[in-house]
């Protein structure tokens, strides 16, 4: 029987947000613009910060003015009003137990000024997302969080996050020119506007005096404008940023720079236009490995004076972790010296020659020093994506070496960089003393050092030995080394009774003033960045009680979110484990507990895709999917499971029903608004083909052989620049191998054959493990016993066959599969194919779509060069994600596929190409019913260009 948890949420939020709260936001706003449900509350509660805070309810924001009617509502009801963008926040910016803004979903959207000189970028787009809008013009954001993926530009604006590489120079503070703000007053101001000065002016009397006197108070006294520009010299978030007063003159631009850094305790930035920087047109990494911590600092300073761009401290548990975990690592990382350290050292330049200059410095200083392992640098694009995904992953990395039922907070301090190493060996002095893991990492070139704290909260012993470590904290950073309690993350709550004591008296007075004539009420995230409650941190401490293994370890970083198909529809894997963890703190028969669980069913279960995208992204590797394919066979009686299995053996004479149903059904559904971009049937018949002088067996995806492809059929007709035929996959795959000189065999018994994939992803084990076997013998068979390789034409059926799952296959069935060679059609033709073809002429242009199993596999790059050897101009949307297909779900849950494939159709609308690639065919049902265009296999472009007679 569950026992509850002492914080868990009251009984009270079965029924959703509370009365009369709800009504007037409803009436206010309208009933699809708040969140009110428990689920909903609940799934806000959270964030990658140790607290957790039940919001009394949860606005979707649409637009800045649905920002000022809330503001409005929250202070003529004296309730607190904070904004959240990506959930990011580490101590407890984005929390509140009034009236939470979500300005993530309607709040995106980046614009290319001025030859990319100057981006214009929403506050709910994700970082890396703008980042990947400007790469193509060489450009980019100068904060570079390792949330890149994550966080949200309104978030880093408000944090004034910085990152690997952007120092104190390229941070938001430093490169953002202008903003468009709404204040809690309701007045909205773009300051790059012609009279935005006056405005603001004529708008805010009282700000904008009030902060011409600050100004005027500050620049009178030498001494603490001396101490101003000395804190800032360094990475420091704490408390807002006095030196908008020393670096501007007229108030609009004054509060301009302090919006930046706020947290949202000052106003609502709806837009921001930052001053790119330019992307190095070559980059290396490279990993150096140092018998220890004091090993590894030592040549930082070096390193960073031979022009290196980031030079990044970890330590060795973190990569032991990660070479368990992330996809990629490597395995050599298992067998670390535990008390070993690491460098990230990167370099960036304008040719390899100069490349090859920074790498021959950077040899020579640390020829000097003691490393353990050979140094290699690497110029290749996929190892250094792996090298910052580990960094980035450090949050989780860690986090999953603490205890069970344990918090994590990530503190992260600033000293003077020439003064890191010592401040480098007090910290882990400190953090030993206390019991704590005595591990530091960070930013090593700025003196930014990052560590972890696992306490469980559960016990009066943990809360006090955490408040006895941040008391000896305070006064190290501060009184010893001058520093920064906060030097990227923001301040929060976490760090909010401290403020005073890093700025004295007087500079924290100047402050409050500041935050009382921006926000005279007190609404905007009260106590959040000022707090004058001693106590105010060390309460709303979340538990994390244990859940369903496959997610019990999740840190709730919410790395996962952007790749999530259901993130805009439903839920994401975070909010997903977070509502989990709700549900077991409660008792049974909790009325709580029973509506979280009846709201699970489809916000949790029917609409997760399944696809593991959120392993790639999670830094502990957590697919969420697997956690959700183990409820989803709870879920099944008895008779579910019998009739599985039937479909199952019987799969053949489904196979040949679903084509009979859709050559019926067909022609009439897609005259409907819910059949748009229902394929056709395929055709019952495959190309004849030879096992002499076969170089590899071909097996036909089952989606393959009931779905036909855009080019295939009667039906055809004009397809973009197409001309009709009657082509299928298969013979293109096969007419193209062939003339390669490399042929395929269709064995005569693929009918019926599948990878499992339908019944796994729905929690069918015995159907799938059914399926999985079956296909083994059949393969182990038909290629002469892994004697030829086996190629699929479907990415998702290849990723399934190569990785059935643990405990899928017999023993001996899973003795047959390590000994096969399973190769997806884009490995095929990218390595196999491609040298062996002349390309007879280019097509001038091409969207590709890559299958979430492309990048699970490592094949996604691949599969771009295929579609840049096959046309001039190949684009991939920023936003493309999974599209949420997810087998059969498109058809059953259309919803999830549209939502999924929205951002990608939107980036596409306005944009014309000759060619619409991918290689899954449910991908490419589901991108053509998204944008209306015909996607359809790279394989039909590639048989076509190579043809003799083109």
């Amino acid at each position: 029987m569950t026992v509850a948890a002492p914080d868990r949420a009251p009984e009270s939020l079965a029924g959703g947000a509370e009365q009369p709260l709800r009504a007037e936001l409803e009436a206010l706003l309208g009933a699809d613009r708040v969140l009110a449900r428990a689920s909903d509350i609940v799934r806000y509660a959270s964030d990658a910060s140790p607290y957790r805070l039940l919001p009394r309810a949860v606005v979707m924001a649409r637009d800045a003015d649905d920002v000022a009617k809330t503001l409005e509502l929250g202070r003529a009801k004296e309730v607190p009003v904070v904004f959240r963008g990506g959930g990011t926040s580490l101590n407890g910016q984005g929390q509140s137990d009034g009236i939470l803004v979500d300005v993530r979903r309607h709040f995106g959207g980046v614009a290319v000024e001025q030859g990319a000189a100057l981006a214009r970028v929403r506050p709910g787009t994700v970082l890396g997302h703008a980042n990947r809008v400007l790469a193509p013009h060489g450009r980019k954001l100068g904060p570079d969080p390792a949330s890149t993926d994550i966080a949200t530009v309104g978030g880093v604006i408000a944090n004034n996050s910085g990152g690997m590489r952007c120092g104190t120079v390229h941070d938001a503070y430093s490169t953002v020119r202008s903003l468009t703000f709404v204040l809690p007053s309701g007045t909205k101001i773009d300051t790059a506007e012609p009279g935005a000065a006056e405005r603001f002016a004529a708008a805010e009397p009282e700000l904008a005096a009030g902060l011409a006197a600050i100004r005027d108070e500050i620049r009178a006294d030498a001494e603490l404008s001396e101490r101003i520009r000395r804190k800032f010299a360094i990475k420091n978030t704490t408390g807002y940023r006095l030196c908008a007063f020393l670096d501007a003159g007229e108030p609009l631009e004054i509060f301009r720079r302090l919006l930046i850094g706020s947290e949202g305790t000052l106003g609502f930035v709806a837009e921001a236009v930052f001053e790119t920087l330019p992307l190095p047109a070559r980059t290396t990494t490279a990993w150096v490995h140092f018998p220890g911590i004091d090993a590894a600092i030592a040549p930082v300073r070096e390193l960073v004076a031979s022009g290196a761009s980031a030079v990044e401290l970890m330590v060795a548990p973190a990569l032991i972790t990660a070479a368990w975990n992330m996809v990629g690592a490597p395995e050599e990382w298992k067998e670390l010296p535990p008390e070993s350290a690491v460098l990230l050292i990167e370099f960036g330049a304008e040719s390899d020659d100069a490349l090859d200059s920074h790498v021959g410095k950077a040899t020579e200083i640390l020829a000097g020093h003691e490393t353990i392992q050979p140094i290699g640098f690497t110029r290749e694009v996929e190892e250094i994506e792996l090298a910052w995904r580990v960094r980035e992953g450090l949050h989780g990395l860690v986090g999953r070496l603490r205890l069970p039922g344990t918090a994590l907070i990530v503190e992260d301090v600033c000293v003077p960089p020439e003064r890191i190493a010592e401040g480098a060996k007090d910290l882990q002095a400190l953090l030993g003393e206390h019991g704590f893991l005595p591990g530091v990492a960070g930013h090593a070139s700025a003196g930014n050092l990052h560590f972890m704290l696992t306490p469980d909260f559960g016990k009066p012993e943990d809360l006090e030995r955490y408040e006895s470590f941040m008391a000896k904290l305070v006064e190290l950073i501060v009184d010893k080394y001058d520093g920064s309690l906060k030097a990227e993350h923001g301040t929060g709550i976490n760090m909010a009774p401290y403020v005073e004591r890093e700025w004295g008296a007087q500079a924290t007075e100047l402050m409050w003033r500041v935050k009382q004539l921006a926000d005279p009420d007190g609404v905007l995230a009260p106590g959040v960045l000022l707090n004058r409650d001693p106590g105010v941190h060390l309460r709303n401490l979340k538990t994390t009680p244990e859940i369903e293994q496959p997610a019990s370890t999740c840190v709730e970083c919410g790395f996962c979110e952007p790749v999530c198909p259901s993130r805009d529809l439903t839920t994401t894997p975070r909010q997903r484990i977070v509502l989990r963890r709700e549900i077991a703190r409660q008792p049974e028969g909790s009325a709580l507990r029973r509506a979280l669980e009846e709201e699970y069913a489809y916000d949790g279960l029917d609409t997760c895709a399944a696809d593991g995208s959120c392993r790639l992204a999670c830094p502990l590797g957590i697919d969420t999917g697997a956690l959700v394919k183990e409820l989803r066979e709870e879920r099944h009686s008895r008779r579910a499971e019998a009739l599985a299995l039937r479909a199952a053996r019987s799969w053949r004479m489904v196979e040949k029903a679903s084509r009979i149903a859709i050559r019926v059904a067909g022609p009439l559904a897609r005259r409907t608004k819910r059949g748009a971009g229902l394929p056709k049937a395929a055709s019952p018949h495959l190309p004849a083909t030879q096992r002499e002088p076969a170089a590899a067996i071909y097996l036909p995806s089952c989606t393959n052989r009931i779905f036909a492809s855009p080019a295939d059929g009667p039906e055809s007709g004009q397809i973009g620049r197409f001309e009709a035929r009657r082509r299928s996959l298969a013979e293109a795959m096969v007419e193209v191998s062939a003339r390669a000189g490399m042929p395929v065999w269709i064995p005569d018994g693929v009918a019926g054959s599948c990878c499992g994939l339908p019944w796994s992803s729905k929690g069918f084990g015995e159907a799938h493990r059914h399926k999985a076997n079956e296909l083994v013998e059949r393969l182990w068979r038909w290629s002469g016993e892994g004697a030829l390789p086996i190629v699929i034409d479907a990415a998702s059926c290849t990723h399934a066959i190569a990785d059935p799952g643990e405990g899928a296959l017999s023993e001996q069935n899973a003795e047959r599969h390590a000994g096969l060679q399973i190769l997806d059609s884009v490995a095929w033709a990218h390595d196999r194919l491609l040298p062996a073809l002349e390309i007879r002429g280019k097509v001038e242009s091409a969207t590709v779509h890559p299958p979430c199993a492309t990048r699970q596999t490592g094949l996604a790059p691949r599969l771009r060069a295929l579609a840049a050897a096959l046309a001039d101009d190949v684009y991939v949307a920023p936003s493309a994600t999974c599209c949420g297909f997810a087998g059969d779900r498109g058809f059953s849950h259309p919803e999830l596929t549209a939502a999924a494939t929205a951002d990608q159709a939107s980036e596409l609308a306005h944009r014309a190409f000759d060619a619409h690639l991918s290689s899954n065919r449910t991908c490419e049902i589901g991108l053509t019913r998204a944008t209306g265009e015909p996607y359809e296999s790279f394989l039909f472009l590639l048989e076509e260009l190579t043809r003799d007679d083109r």
